[in-house]
């Protein structure tokens, strides 16, 4: 029988891993996180959830017994694993952070940041896959439908550069790698990228690397497109035109944002009406905010808010959002919605 306060985290050294034990030790009291290894992981270790101590568990029919529900943090082949051994008739309930589920037929998109208060959220626990959706795609929908609710907007273009940590410590680590190689005037490693990230822009990776720019662009499209009509505040908003870079930066998105509205609402009036309890505004007397000074932070900073000079109904904006935060805040959401 599953106890309704257990959570399983397959991948809990992995990065988002490790952002999720943050946030349940720190705003997620009522949970109780059980910590399993993922396939490159060591199990058996002793590590701490907050201030406890917590043995990481080797991947197996028996960590999972008795979860409420699985996050799946780890790598594809462990969130495989983690969903054959459960069955099918399990009752647990499994929270994908790393899209490996987002095709199941029983597959919810989720965002509680973005969710309407309307949408009754008894339903949620009805899915059998709750996949966290894109933290790009939570930024722009908590960005786009703010803005829309109260000055309504006509079409916009985007901008999103993406960080290393979207494909987890491997890429992370080749960035490091390569900065370092570049600076000793040694070969670069490309194993994640095929190519150089490090001081360098890439709308494209290498031909031979393991992932794909455009799909992760594609995601984010969908993902967004689902949000930007979830019923509520903002509903309606139109879909942007977006462009995915690869940024040679270690942690969190930024966002250049181009918006035509159907009127000119001014920069003073954008600034009033934008923010949230998840969107922090930075005003013009401020510095705009930085993808590094937004680190573990929640929800999302803009700023650098300036009228486009040749068109009086355009606004550029400057956004950034910690990526592993705003994905591991969501998935948590709906863990304790579930428990």
């Amino acid at each position: 029988m599953a106890d309704s306060s257990t959570v399983a985290l397959v991948g809990s050294e992995s990065l988002l891993g490790r952002e999720i034990r943050d946030i349940v030790a720190t705003s997620a009291p009522g949970i109780d996180l059980r910590l399993i290894a993922s396939d490159d992981e060591q199990a058996g270790t002793l590590t701490r959830v907050g201030d406890e101590p917590s043995l990481v568990e080797m991947l197996g029919a028996d960590s999972l017994t008795g979860a409420r529900a699985v996050l799946l943090a780890g790598s594809a082949e462990s969130n495989r694993k983690a969903l054959e051994m459960a069955g099918p008739d399990s009752g647990v309930v499994f929270i994908d952070l790393t899209y490996s589920t987002e095709e199941r037929p029983d597959a919810r998109l989720r965002a509680p940041l973005v969710e309407s208060e309307l949408e009754p959220e008894d339903e949620s626990p009805e899915a059998g896959v709750h996949v966290v959706a894109h933290p790009a795609a939570i930024a722009l929908a908590l960005f786009l439908r703010r803005l829309h609710e109260h000055d309504p907007i006509r079409r916009s273009v985007i901008q999103i550069f993406a960080p290393a940590s979207e494909y987890g410590t491997a890429a992370v680590e080749e960035l490091q790698q390569q900065t370092v190689s570049l600076l000793s005037f040694k070969s670069l490693p490309h194993t994640m990228f095929d190519t150089q990230l490090s001081f360098n822009l890439l709308a494209k990776y290498g031909q031979d690397a393991p992932i794909v720019l455009e799909e992760t662009e594609l995601r984010i499209e969908r993902h967004l497109a689902s949000l930007l009509a979830l019923p509520g505040s903002g509903e309606g908003a139109p879909m942007p035109s977006l462009r995915l870079i690869q940024a040679p930066v270690f942690h969190g998105y930024t966002f250049s944002a181009w918006v035509e509205f159907e009127g000119s609402p001014g920069v003073e009036a954008l600034e009033s009406s934008l923010p949230t309890s998840s969107i922090e505004v930075r005003g013009r007397e401020f510095e705009p905010p930085t993808n590094v000074g937004q680190a573990g932070q929640s929800g999302i900073a803009v700023g650098g808010i300036v009228e486009d000079r040749n068109e009086p109904e355009a606004c550029w904006f400057w956004l950034v959002a910690d990526n592993l935060r705003l994905s591991a805040e969501n998935a948590v959401a709906v863990a304790r919605q579930l428990v």
